[in-house]
């Protein structure tokens, strides 16, 4: 698999998602979406994809010669099981643990366009403060291992993630029919486990905590949600949230959100919650 096969079949499971929601009638969101979330929504699908993430993967390869000067391809005899495993820590755990982190007060600011959002939808995949994937370690990470020869491994890695992710925000809940099927329950109770579904991270962007179903406070698995069952923050309802956005929030403008929460991040975004609680 080239790069361009890669970026080929990541692009045509978004299309999939975006046609599918487009068919139910759940993509446009006229009632919950205001016209910053429009722009948002855009600006995030064009500059992260096509500008912030190949910026961090060549500035990655530049770092990691600079560390180990003639290292490029120096892991490529790999088997291909332990270039996988080691993507799923690299990347995935430590995208995990900055997400998580990124639920804190004081880093609130670089991940709260992704749940200002009303809705669920591919329109949010990477709907995200600009800052937040430049600064993600597991991209870095991922780029340096690139460079060192994992990059075969790499592009199957990436296809079958995005796959996750992807289908994981969508509003088309994929998961709800095998989850009721009685020859299926067994084994949607495993995947529920291993990789995020509709219905796992949709409780991780509701609105009200009250209601059962949301969670924010855990779920924070991207391509795995092993990793929150791994670490005590797993929270599997099977029931969707009614309702999805940030509780108790002081607004912020569109360009704060997804360029430069410079007043936010300086007078710490505990103070900008009307009740004083912390996002988690």
């Amino acid at each position: 698999m080239t790069m361009d096969m890669a970026s080929i079949a990541v692009a045509s499971v978004f299309v999939l998602f975006v046609a599918l929601e487009i068919l139910l009638g759940r993509f446009l969101h006229r009632e919950a979406a205001r016209r910053s979330d429009v722009i948002l929504d855009v600006g995030s699908n064009i500059l992260v994809p096509l500008v912030i993430l190949p910026l961090v993967l060549t500035a990655s390869h530049g770092l990691a010669e600079a560390m180990f000067p003639g290292s490029e391809g120096m892991l490529s005899g790999w088997p291909w099981w332990a270039m996988f495993g080691v993507l799923l820590v690299a990347d995935d755990m430590t995208q995990y643990w900055w997400h998580r982190l990124s639920h804190t007060s004081w880093l609130y600011p670089l991940h709260r366009a992704h749940h200002s959002a009303g809705y669920m939808s591919v329109r949010i995949v990477y709907r995200n403060n600009l800052i937040y994937y430049a600064m993600m370690p597991g991209i870095w990470l991922s780029g340096i291992l690139v460079y060192w020869g994992f990059l075969p491994v790499y592009l199957v890695y990436l296809v079958l993630k995005m796959a996750v992710v992807i289908s994981a925000h969508s509003s088309v809940p994929w998961d709800e029919r095998l989850l009721q099927w009685r020859w299926s329950r067994p084994l949607m109770w495993v995947v529920e486990r291993l990789i995020s579904t509709p219905t796992t991270h949709a409780a991780h962007h509701g609105l009200h905590e009250a209601d059962g179903a949301t969670f924010y406070k855990g779920n924070f698995g991207n391509f795995l949600f092993l990793w929150d069952v791994i670490f005590g923050t797993a929270k599997i309802t099977r029931r969707r949230p009614e309702s999805f956005g940030i509780e108790e929030m002081a607004p912020a403008t569109w360009f704060e959100e997804l360029v430069w929460p410079l007043r936010q991040l300086r007078a710490g975004f505990s103070r900008s919650l009307r009740r004083g609680r912390e996002p988690s």
